[in-house]
């Protein structure tokens, strides 16, 4: 009797048992030189935007203003490891045409490329949710916070969204999902199908990404009408609020980027699963390079959206609460209507690092003797 084994030859990974290189497919949004213009924009950006984070950082004495930047910063950090370890990838397969089959004969390759491809694909969405949060603590709940509270503590925020957004890569190698090549052949992502495990993952995929979005655009939309209200308030006594709307501009732009970068492919998934269709590979490939842009636009967001680089662009801008009312007095008195002065005391302790040399007191008027 003949117990020998098969040839290993005729074994097939799992990350090449559907998409088998190599491939004829060429499309435009495939080129390579896509992959090369977006990866270099990308990192030089990124550099460029923690560059400028690092000086503000060093600069700034306010509280909420640090935490605000140390999530910032974990944002570019991200980004920018994102796209040079997977435009590296690409970039590399596009110039040495290498052969997947004979250099990553067991997938360990492959595998990596769909963890970083997820990792790299929720951190940002993720680490927009926890910056919502955290502006929305800020804003409408400031006795909430501890005005002692450690960076420390927002360090290890973003820590644990490194860590869900790892775990959730890590599950297509303990059978949840599984990641397989893509065509063209110079990138790997997770299998999104109708069947079994596949399902479960790509559905859960685009929950997170959709879920996080959402919980970012309910908390700005609060963190937003609050900041007006508070800043349109008759209240004479009332702090400076630049930095406080400083940072919801910028944080509304990453939402709003990362929501038109995102949902298209979120989408794209989810209903491919639903509906049981065929994949769409030139519809996946486009929300892909939709989404990378992502990556790309947020450093831009820090770069140019600052107070300093506002007012060298227009001298007359200011973000200060009288300024902005004269400029538009009917808007002020139409959301005065709607406003209540007393939520203007509601952010006097949110920044307790902040340099307030002026104290404000009030007297009270006693009542004259009666004969």
């Amino acid at each position: 009797m003949d117990f020998s084994t098969p040839p290993l030859k005729n074994f097939t990974p799992v990350c090449y048992s559907i998409n088998n290189p190599p491939f004829n497919y060429t499309s435009p949004v495939a080129s390579k030189y896509f992959s090369a213009v977006f990866t270099a924009l990308g990192l030089t950006s990124n550099l460029i935007a923690f560059i400028a984070l690092f000086k503000s950082f060093r600069r700034t004495h306010s509280r909420s203003r640090s935490f605000f930047l140390i999530f910032l910063g974990g944002l570019v950090v991200t980004d920018f490891m994102g796209l040079l370890v997977t435009g590296s990838i690409v970039i590399s397969f596009h110039i040495t045409g290498f052969d997947w089959r004979k250099l990553d004969p067991n997938c360990h390759f492959c595998n990596f490329m769909g963890m970083s491809m997820v990792f790299y694909g929720l951190c940002p969405l993720l680490l927009g949710a926890a910056m919502a949060v955290e502006r929305f603590m800020g804003i409408n709940c400031p006795f909430a916070r501890t005005t002692s509270m450690p960076k420390g503590r927002t360090v290890s925020m973003v820590l644990m969204v490194w860590f869900i957004a790892g775990c959730i890569s890590l599950l297509p190698l303990i059978g949840v999902g599984s990641y397989h090549m893509q065509i063209p052949g110079s990138w790997c992502f997770f299998n999104i199908s109708a069947e079994g495990n596949d399902m479960a993952f790509s559905l859960l995929f685009s929950l997170v990404g959709l879920t996080s979005i959402a919980v970012s655009f309910l908390l700005n939309t609060v963190s937003v009408v609050t900041l007006i209200k508070v800043c349109c308030g008759q209240g004479k006594t009332q702090r400076r609020r630049d930095h406080e709307v400083e940072m919801m501009i910028q944080l509304i732009f990453i939402m709003v980027i990362a929501s038109i970068c995102w949902c298209p492919l979120l989408v794209f998934i989810a209903q491919t699963v639903l509906s049981g269709g065929r994949l769409q590979i030139r519809y996946l490939l486009l929300w892909i390079r939709f989404a990378t842009w992502n990556q790309i636009l947020d450093p831009w967001v820090y770069i140019l959206f600052r107070r300093a680089v506002l007012k060298r662009i227009y001298p007359r801008f200011d973000m200060h609460r009288d300024s902005i009312m004269s400029l538009y007095p009917s808007f002020r008195d139409t959301v005065r209507r709607f406003t209540r002065p007393s939520l203007a005391s509601a952010l006097g302790s949110d920044d307790s690092g902040e340099m307030d040399k002026s104290n404000v007191t009030s007297t009270q008027k006693e009542p004259a003797p009666c004969p």
